[in-house]
């Protein structure tokens, strides 16, 4: 599964793996992907430093990458208390009454939020680069788009390439004015924020909207075939987020979120507005049935809907409130039906895709890669 962007990368496979989780990035990029490491969680920079000091030092030299997530236009002198103070006490109160009917215990004395929505702001996200760049990454994708001019200019003058997420060939344009080297076009079925066009649609718009410009095609990929099908659209490699969740590497903080994701069906998401008040597919539950209820009081634009919910959703998470309890998560977690370690992972994608070829192979009346 090599494409021009993969061997200009120096990775066996085209497959790109974001995850939270610095174990499963390591294992992505020494099983022959590239391993991409999401920074949102990261509001210390030594926490940040600490991971890739161990991603450093389990990669085997392999290539990896960082996700940060920061919008292109600065926004000066705005704080987090700032934020904080233009959340109505009527959504408050909304967050308090839905905790109260499910019975979701308050969080220890001087216990604090594990999950904060201020990784979403531009300073965290700077800080976050200040320590990235003293390591040897590869790869800088923004999950809201194309970063700031300076970012782009910054990352390239580390060597650095960028990557940003697109939901549209618009919004891939821009990217490319923008000076960034790699769109991620993002499908309608990916887990975390997207857009309203499909993968089999939105992958191929991109491919000629930005050409030469190489593309990964996201969302909905969880198979060998569905990568030889993103390649035959004209991507140079696939983004995966979702398939690692149920990996073995993976440090879920719940084992009831684990179970969830294995039992759910592709049928069980939802493009939601209730974790960060841009529209976000997830675990659909009764937390997000609750803020997506036309007789709520509807919820917050980003960045006020992620501080409003962060102390609750991690009681939620704490107490293993499971009707609340969700993650996001793409359409493919139909898929997710059993723990494999990232290895089982890539073995089975890679033989889904030989198998893909030699199909279509054969419909050409060409001779497979087995000779048959």
């Amino acid at each position: 599964m090599q494409t021009e962007l993969s061997k200009k990368l120096g990775v066996e496979h085209a497959i790109f793996g974001f995850t939270p989780f610095p174990a499963v990035a390591a294992a992505i990029s020494r099983a022959g992907g590239f391993g991409v490491l999401g920074a949102v969680r990261y509001t210390a920079p030594d926490d940040l430093k600490r991971d890739l000091d161990w991603i450093e030092g389990n990669v085997d030299g392999k290539p990896y990458g960082l996700d940060v997530v920061m919008p292109a236009k600065k926004v000066e002198g705005v704080t987090e208390a700032d934020v904080e103070a233009m959340i109505p006490e009527g959504h408050r109160q909304f967050v308090r009454d839905t905790l109260a009917k499910y019975g979701v215990p308050e969080l220890s004395e001087g216990e604090a939020s594990g999950w904060r929505i201020t990784g979403w702001m531009e300073q965290v996200a700077r800080t976050q680069l200040d320590v990235a760049f003293d390591y040897p990454i590869k790869l800088l994708a923004n999950a809201l788009g194309s970063p700031p001019a300076d970012v782009v200019e910054r990352a390239h003058d580390h060597g650095v390439l960028v990557a940003a997420l697109a939901g549209s060939a618009r919004h891939a344009l821009k990217h490319q004015e923008g000076g960034i080297d790699i769109v991620v076009a993002q499908g309608y079925e990916a887990g975390g924020h997207t857009g309203e066009i499909a993968s089999m649609v939105l992958t191929p718009e991109v491919v000629d909207a930005v050409d030469p410009l190489p593309v990964l095609a996201a969302g909905g990929i969880g198979s060998g075939q569905q990568v030889a099908a993103a390649l035959a659209l004209g991507a140079q490699g696939v983004w995966l987020g979702s398939l690692w969740l149920t990996c073995t590497e993976a440090d879920m903080s719940s084992p009831a979120v684990t179970r969830k994701l294995l039992a759910a069906g592709s049928s069980d998401t939802v493009r939601s507005r209730a974790l960060t008040g841009k529209p976000a597919r997830q675990l659909r539950t009764e937390w997000t049935d609750a803020w997506d209820d036309p007789h709520g009081p509807g919820t917050l634009p980003m960045p006020l809907q992620g501080l409003l919910v962060a102390d609750a959703l991690t009681r939620i998470q704490k107490y293993e409130v499971e009707p609340l309890l969700g993650t996001p998560v793409g359409q493919i977690v139909g898929r997710m039906n059993r723990e494999r370690s990232v290895q089982d992972v890539f073995d089975d994608l890679t033989r889904g895709f030989e198998r893909a070829v030699d199909h279509i192979n054969r419909i050409a009346g060409r001779t497979g890669r087995n000779g048959q």
